[in-house]
């Protein structure tokens, strides 16, 4: 009984990692990695992109290649990787984790570590604010993330006390309950959200991004919700087209009201 306890999250973890992988190999394979032709100095718009439980930042910065429009030539990109941590649903295993999660698969009523969650906050807000410091309005900051990174993600836009351009949260759940709301700015809460979310997904389930609805709902928080059948627990290349489109329409938005 305990091997079997011991092999199912870590087997789940394997395989969305694959996915991910497999991702990348698909839609990055012959096309040469690129930096931004414009420099960090000369960016305008900042986008931060948090990965989920056992990966890294170098190994999702090809996602970057895929936003060709000319609105993000002048964007700055980072892709941090997460500390090494101990994680409770992998009995203990130290990999890369932004905080602790207790057990996978996650349904929307799995327990969350709201203390190491919110610890994990503070390190997003302090590289946001540094951006800001640098000369990026908030409203052309950027928030995105998979899986943990998804969580992150959410919790990070919600709980910054300034309107951020948007955050982007594929395959998450809500890492805290509904009394964390309180926390929340009015300026938080004019953040747009967008939620996309694999209807087939067995490591975050589909139920647990659709628990967010009233969550968010609650809070007073517009959230644009997209459900992709057949997609399990990785990103595709259709989510990130969108992801583009969504993005730039509010980077026009921004430019105009500027």
């Amino acid at each position: 009984m305990r091997t079997s306890t011991l092999t199912k999250p870590i087997v789940l973890l394997s395989i969305a990692l694959l996915s991910t992988l497999l991702f990348f190999a698909f839609f990055f394979e012959d096309k040469p990695y690129s930096s931004s032709s414009s420099s960090d100095s000369m960016a305008r718009t900042f986008i931060l992109w948090l990965h989920g439980l056992g990966d890294s930042g170098p190994a999702n910065e090809p996602i970057k290649t895929l936003f060709k429009s000319p609105e993000f030539s002048n964007t700055k990109w980072l892709f941090p990787s997460a500390p090494p941590n101990p994680v409770s649903c992998n009995h203990g295993m130290v990999m890369p984790s932004w905080f602790d999660i207790r057990e996978l698969p996650l349904t929307a009523s799995s327990p969350n570590d709201e203390s190491s969650v919110l610890e994990a906050v503070k390190n997003v807000h302090a590289i946001v604010d540094k951006e800001i410091a640098g000369g990026i309005k908030p409203e052309n900051v950027y928030i995105c993330g998979f899986s943990q990174g998804g969580a992150l993600t959410l919790a990070s836009v919600l709980l910054y006390p300034k309107t951020l351009g948007g955050g982007a949260v594929f395959s998450g759940w809500v890492p805290f309950n509904s009394s964390v709301i309180s926390q929340f700015t009015k300026d938080a809460i004019k953040t747009p959200i967008l939620w996309s979310h694999g209807i087939d997904d067995k490591t975050v389930l589909f139920e647990a991004g659709q628990a967010a609805l009233p969550f968010l709902e609650q809070a007073g928080v517009t959230c644009e919700f997209k459900a992709y059948p057949d997609l399990g627990h990785s990103i595709s290349n259709k989510e990130l087209q969108y992801l583009e489109s969504w993005i730039k329409q509010r980077m026009q938005t921004s430019s105009s009201s500027s």
